[in-house]
């Protein structure tokens, strides 16, 4: 639901980018019609029961077994990025439906261009003429469990001045950015621009560089050991360090080697949930919307469409419950 929300708060920003917004769920028209209403929703939602929709786009999540409610026949979590002619030109999926994408990136990755705002969590400095600075970037940088975010570093270089992506030779300075975060905060890969070859006439010899502004772009998010849906927050913001090392050159000379830490404070929220007991009494933005009713009414739904795959899922369960038990006493066993 977090995502939801979090659409809703970038509606506006689609809307300002030409882009519509649309999305689809497995929910009976009445529990999204009520979701709608509680949550004031601006955008489409359609309802997909039997998920045949679901399944026609190929993303009928098929780790969840028949039987195993509230959630068979959920899609995997993701977004679809399509353009005029309804071709897919993005696409972001994930395993689990506790990371999802903001407003921002799918703006992003649809424009092709990074647009930062003023109020997004930012350190910078400006060193010989080159700014670099790094911002935490989506639904005002603020960190909730799950929520795709960027760290973007950019680098603003003067004119005939450039910066060197690695592989280099022994002596020149690629440029590389680290991040060390709180446990939890979980670091991806660096997205990084193309590069442009610059050829070496006194070394005879080809490197790759970047130039002008340049936006390397690191993904984070928070799973459970920093932020959980099923506990309350323990802090309100937390600090996230950005190693940046660099050097600069022009065709004729380098500028010293760089290596500048940058800290991020960034604020932290928890998430949105149903009213539900299993949600309830954790410290979450929790509201219903006749949210008892229509889980009652989605069990009795998969329970119809194969009571025996409902009485399997069941017995899964309960297997489950008893090897995490074991496992329990294991390891209590093994730290005494």
């Amino acid at each position: 639901m977090t995502q939801l929300v979090e659409l809703r708060e970038g509606y506006k920003k689609f809307a300002d980018a030409g882009m519509k917004l649309y999305t689809i769920s497995y929910d009976h028209p009445d529990a999204i019609a009520d979701f709608v209403k509680a949550q004031n929703i601006p955008y489409p939602i359609l309802s997909d029961l039997g998920s045949k929709v679901i399944r026609e786009f190929g993303i009928f999540n098929t780790a969840i077994e028949p039987g195993d409610v509230p959630v068979y026949g959920v899609p995997f979590p993701g977004t679809y990025i399509v353009d005029e002619e309804g071709v897919v030109i993005e696409k972001f999926f994930y395993d689990t439906y506790k990371r999802r994408d903001g407003p921002e990136n799918m703006i992003d990755s649809a424009t092709g261009s990074i647009q930062l705002d003023a109020n997004e969590p930012t350190a910078a400095f400006t060193d010989e003429g080159i700014r670099v600075s790094a911002t935490m970037h989506g639904a005002g940088g603020v960190l909730k469990q799950g929520a795709m975010r960027n760290v973007v570093v950019r680098f603003e270089l003067g004119e005939g001045l450039h910066i060197y992506s690695d592989p280099v030779p022994e002596g020149m300075i690629p440029t590389t950015v680290e991040i060390d975060g709180p446990p939890g905060l979980v670091v991806q890969d660096a997205i990084v621009p193309p590069t442009e070859k610059l050829h070496l006439k006194g070394l005879d010899l080809d490197l790759q560089v970047w130039s002008g502004v340049v936006d390397i772009v690191i993904p984070v998010y928070a799973d459970a050991t920093l932020l959980s849906e099923m506990r309350a927050l323990d802090d309100l913001e937390t600090t996230i360090d950005v190693n940046v090392r660099y050097q600069a050159c022009d065709d004729d000379t380098c500028l010293l080697p760089r290596n500048r830490t940058l800290t991020l404070t960034v604020p932290m929220a928890p998430v949105d949930v149903q009213a539900l007991p299993f949600h309830q009494g954790h410290g979450q933005n929790e509201w219903d919307a006749n949210s008892k009713k229509h889980m009652f009414l989605l069990v009795l739904r998969i329970i119809r469409q194969d009571p025996l795959a409902f009485i399997k899922g069941i017995g899964r369960q309960i297997k489950l419950g008893r090897e995490a038990k074991v496992r329990e006493s294991e390891s209590k066993r093994a730290a005494n």
